[in-house]
Parts: structure tokens; C-alpha cells; sequence
């Protein structure tokens, strides 16, 4: 049994060695960065969108609590009027108003929650797909065809008579020597 595993695993990593050589690395190279990009997207547009609804919790409970303050004054004035079946009904909002501010806390901090573990996801992934990109550059560095500039040529700084002839007498009529 031990030499059919032995056997198979030397036939899986002969067959992987293969799929490696056919593959071609700066393709899926490619292919992954984009996926990457596409993830990153959808992660930023997710915490908008989660940024959003914070800032709505936020609002709505800033208005329970100015409600519940409200109807507190309202009690005051039930109680002091002897109003006992309206005072009743003030009492039902205001429980209800705590209920739902309890419910808007609870709510607020699995949101924060969230987004904290959000944000530290996109960081990484950020720093990841970073990483991928300068591979990939290096990779299509390294499969560009190379480019061979041509050396500069000698240029022909041989000399001929005449001009040394020539440049003797220019110089000579500068001086004045005639």
C-alpha cells in the first residue's frame, strides 16, 4: 500500500510540474491582479455603503434620544395635571423609545464592528495586490524582448592632409604670420 501512495504522489507531482510549464505564469499573473482589483472595488463600495448606514444610525438615534427627553417632559406635565391614562401612554412610547435606542446601540456597535474588520481587510488586501503588481512588472520585465541598442559606431576621425594643410594656414592668418 505504502508503495501505490509512494507511486501516485510521484505521478501527481510529475503531472503538476507539467501544468506549471504549460501555464503561463505572467497570465495568471495578470489574471490575478485583476481579481484582486475586482475584490478591492467591491470591498470600498461595501464600506460606502456601510459608512452610509452608520451615519444614518447615528442619526436616527440622536432623535430617539431627543424623543425620549420629549416625553419626559411630557410625563412631568401629565403627573402634575393628574392625567394618569395619558401619562399611561407616554410611558408605553418612552419604553418602546428605549427598546429601539437599545436595539440602534446594539446595532451601531456590530456595525463599527464590521467596518473596523473591513477596513483591515482592504489594508491588506491593498498591500497585497501591491505586492502582486510589482511582480507582475518584474515578470513583464523580464518576458519583454530585450532591447538591444546598437553601440555607437566609431565615428572616421582619421585625418586627411589637405585638411591639416588647410587648418596650418587658417591659424597662421589669425596670428598674422605671413
Amino acid at each position: 500500500m505504502a508503495l501505490i501512495t509512494r507511486v501516485s504522489r510521484l505521478f501527481r507531482a510529475d503531472l503538476h510540474a507539467v501544468l506549471d510549464r504549460i501555464e503561463e505564469p505572467d497570465v495568471l499573473l495578470r489574471q490575478a491582479v485583476r481579481e484582486m482589483e475586482e475584490e478591492l472595488v467591491c470591498d470600498e463600495q461595501r464600506i460606502k455603503i456601510l459608512n452610509h448606514e452608520h451615519g444614518q444610525l447615528v442619526s436616527r438615534h440622536r432623535d430617539i434620544t431627543q424623543s425620549l427627553e420629549g416625553i419626559e417632559a411630557e410625563l412631568d406635565v401629565c403627573f402634575e395635571s393628574g392625567k394618569d391614562d395619558l401619562a399611561r401612554a407616554l410611558i408605553r412610547r418612552k419604553l418602546e423609545a428605549q427598546r429601539f435606542s437599545r436595539f440602534l446601540t446594539r446595532k451601531h456597535e456590530t456595525l463599527e464592528s464590521t467596518l473596523a474588520g473591513l477596513r483591515s481587510r482592504v489594508d491588506e488586501n491593498r498591500t497585497r495586490l501591491d505586492s502582486m503588481r510589482q511582480k507582475a512588472e518584474l515578470l513583464a520585465e523580464d518576458n519583454a524582448p530585450a532591447c538591444h541598442e546598437e553601440p555607437w559606431a566609431m565615428p572616421d576621425t582619421s585625418v586627411r592632409d589637405e585638411d591639416v594643410e588647410v587648418a596650418f594656414l587658417q591659424e597662421r592668418q589669425k596670428r598674422g604670420l605671413s
